[in-house]
């Protein structure tokens, strides 16, 4: 089943604010909360949907992406989408969202409990050259992430008696009131340190370096921002947090890239551009022949079809646009001289474009 729009879902237009949209999602979640809706498998499913919605539209890099690639621009795994939701990462994203309580307290606690934390999230950069972005490529990274050591064990918080929430009862006029605050001695696991091995540090984590292997989708850009659910650095008695991977673009020194489309800069003499040539030209997949017609004017511009950068939706490639310039030579020898002022005034060598030979703004507005 196809993903519905994230601003359907929220019912939110796209010029919406972040503020607008946060309230739009408290809405949702208020209306479709677990514990108001008990044994209610559609309103769970509304709930996540909303979840997973407001979790890419409060991000303004998510937002941007997915404003521009829609779902796809995500690479299957922006959002909680990639690998499925589950209410333990809504509650630990955006249990705050209604204040300090989180959702359980905000609903009496009926089915807060302990809230599951989250490890922080890791971001790396990844430079790719011209083809590894035209094609999709798999990369290997080494990442340093602290993960829970080996040996370590765990006792329950004697603070908040293994429930990762400190309860605290006021008198107010209107009777007695339940608060609930994250417990600070275990940060709301509800487990603290037991024995740990000597190289760990006091929350029982080590530094630990792994090789990551990453599929990266043909057709990213600069900028664009990927994510690796539970790559992250791990958190005891919690989930681990996200592997975040920035793109980068490596300058070509041939190829430029125009969106999906690359273009090439062709120089040919006076010679060839008169009587006509096959060259060479360089394109992402390697060189190929080209044929350069007799009176080739400067300016013209040549399409080589699916020769540029697959679309990131996968629903086509592009094309690469060959410009050509006529190379007039900056030095003669005497007799190249003499026979080009032989030419001088003939006429065939006088100027004399027709309608057929357009403008390079209206080339310009053909090809783009």
């Amino acid at each position: 089943m196809a993903k519905r729009d994230y601003y359907e879902v929220l019912g939110v237009s796209k010029s919406a604010s972040a503020d607008e949209i946060k309230k739009a999602y408290r809405k949702l979640a208020i209306q479709f909360h677990p514990d108001k809706n008990p044994d209610n498998p559609e309103a769970e499913d509304k709930f996540k949907e909303a979840a997973e919605a407001y979790e890419v539209l409060s991000n303004p890099e998510k937002k941007a992406r997915y404003d521009q690639f829609g779902h796809q621009g995500l690479g299957g795994s922006g959002g909680y989408g990639g690998a499925g939701m589950n209410m333990e990462d809504i509650f630990s994203q955006f249990g705050d969202i209604f204040g300090g309580g989180g959702f359980g307290s905000f609903f009496g606690g009926g089915g807060g409990g302990r809230r599951t934390k989250k490890g922080t999230n890791l971001r790396v950069k990844l430079k790719l050259n011209l083809q590894e972005i035209a094609n999709g490529v798999e990369k290997k990274i080494k990442v340093k992430r602290h993960v829970v050591a080996a040996g370590v064990s765990f006792k329950s918080c004697g603070t908040c008696q293994g429930s990762g929430q400190v309860k605290k009862v006021v008198n107010t006029m209107l009777g007695q009131m339940v608060s609930a605050s994250t417990c600070a001695v275990c940060g709301g696991s509800g487990q603290i340190v037991d024995k740990k091995p000597a190289e760990a540090d006091a929350r029982g984590l080590i530094v630990k370096e792994e090789v990551i292997s990453i599929n990266i989708p043909g057709g990213v850009g600069e900028g664009m921002q990927l994510s690796m659910s539970g790559k992250g650095n791990e958190i005891p008695g919690g989930i681990p947090g996200d592997l975040l991977i920035v793109i980068e673009e490596s300058e070509d020194n041939l190829l430029q890239r125009e969106g999906n489309n690359v273009i090439y800069d062709l120089h040919v003499s006076f010679i060839d551009a008169a009587l006509g040539a096959s060259l060479e030209v360089p394109t992402i997949d390697g060189k190929v022949k080209i044929k350069i017609e007799p009176g080739t004017q400067s300016g013209k511009m040549l399409r080589l079809k699916g020769k540029g950068i697959k679309d990131i939706n996968g629903y086509h490639r592009g094309d690469q646009l060959i410009m050509v310039n006529v190379w007039t030579p900056t030095e003669l020898s005497r007799e190249e001289r003499n026979t080009l002022e032989a030419l001088r005034n003939s006429e065939n060598f006088k100027p004399d474009p027709g309608k057929q030979d357009k403008s390079f703004f209206d080339k310009m507005k053909e090809f783009f």
